[in-house]
């Protein structure tokens, strides 16, 4: 009979092993990630530009890199936006800090003020950016902080601070009429037409897109933000993903050979060069690395102390940033 039973147990974990990929590891640090990207996709989608996500901005005072969840370009404006993505009942505590409740806590989980330090990250951008030739002229840059979970309630206390965008405000964003966008936004995003506005638009964007990021990992329609680590495999493997490195490579995307997950023993990597000077590697310069299924990528998401290990056939791409 136990014999039986440990039969069954092996089968069963070969099966799910065999039709599903074991990703449980990542869905917790996954969820803040996937809804900075939401976030962004529907900012880009209301109000055009492009949104920048994952900087990790060097501050001079500090010696260290500042994380700032997104960048919104404009050709009026940018906005810094600190997505805080809080439940429960939110408060303003004497010292300032934030404070969630509810949400079955025993205790209140306190939070340091998002506006403080949306506004410091704000001017750690002006810094970085004037560092880089681009000296943007007062109130082009500006700061908010997004609550876009459907449970936060926020108290009397945040509720009238302009810089806070709350649930109810985000729900209710339109796409961008000719009269103007919703009188809580609008002040950062005032229409600016001229040739040097244009040429700003222009810097900031190229600026931007080569600033220091997060990597990005994609799977099953998820997107998770932090450090590739390494890959774990076999000799052969390691030997086929030996060019794959953060300093040659800037994208890689994983193939499956068979559709239904069927015969999936090898999965092709392919793996564009990185080169700052156009928008993307060409589909004839992506090179390509055949290897097995069950090597992993080690990988750190964002805001966790754990590494993880992901097997390549649950990863759809994965970005690197130089």
């Amino acid at each position: 009979m136990w014999l039986q039973i440990l039969c069954g147990l092996v089968i069963f974990r070969c099966f799910r092993s065999f039709f599903f990929d074991d990703d449980e590891a990542v869905q917790i640090e996954s969820s803040d990630s996937h809804i900075i990207f939401l976030v962004a996709d529907r900012l880009e989608k209301l109000y055009g530009g492009k949104v920048y996500t994952g900087l990790r901005i060097p501050d001079a005072d500090t010696g260290t890199r500042q994380t700032i969840d997104m960048v919104l370009v404009t050709k009026g404006e940018a906005m810094v936006i600190a997505v805080r993505n809080f439940s429960g009942f939110v408060d303003v505590d004497t010292d300032g800090s934030w404070v969630c409740t509810g949400e079955k806590r025993h205790k209140g989980e306190r939070h340091p003020d998002p506006v403080v330090e949306t506004k410091r990250q704000v001017a750690i951008l002006e810094s970085y950016l004037e560092h880089r030739g681009v000296i943007l002229h007062e109130g082009y840059l500006t700061g908010r902080v997004l609550l876009p979970n459907p449970n936060c309630r926020t108290m009397h206390s945040i509720n009238f601070l302009p810089e806070v965008i709350s649930f109810d405000k985000w729900t209710q964003l339109k796409p961008e009429q000719k009269g103007g966008l919703s009188s809580w936004i609008k002040d950062a995003f005032r229409a600016g037409k001229s040739e040097k506005m244009d040429g700003i638009y222009q810097k900031l964007n190229f600026i931007l897109s080569t600033a220091p990021m997060w990597d990005r990992l994609e799977f099953k329609g998820k997107s998770i933000l932090g450090e590739f680590v390494e890959f774990k495999g076999n000799t052969e493997d390691m030997q086929a993903l030996r060019n794959v490195k953060r300093s040659k490579v800037s994208r890689l995307i994983i193939q499956k050979s068979t559709m239904f997950k069927l015969g999936r023993s090898k999965v092709q990597v392919l793996y564009a060069p990185r080169d700052y000077r156009s928008e993307g590697a060409s589909v004839s310069e992506w090179n390509e690395a055949t290897v097995r299924s069950s090597t992993e990528v080690v990988f750190q998401p964002l805001n966790s102390k754990k590494t993880r290990k992901i097997k390549l056939s649950s990863i759809i791409s994965m970005s690197l940033s130089a």
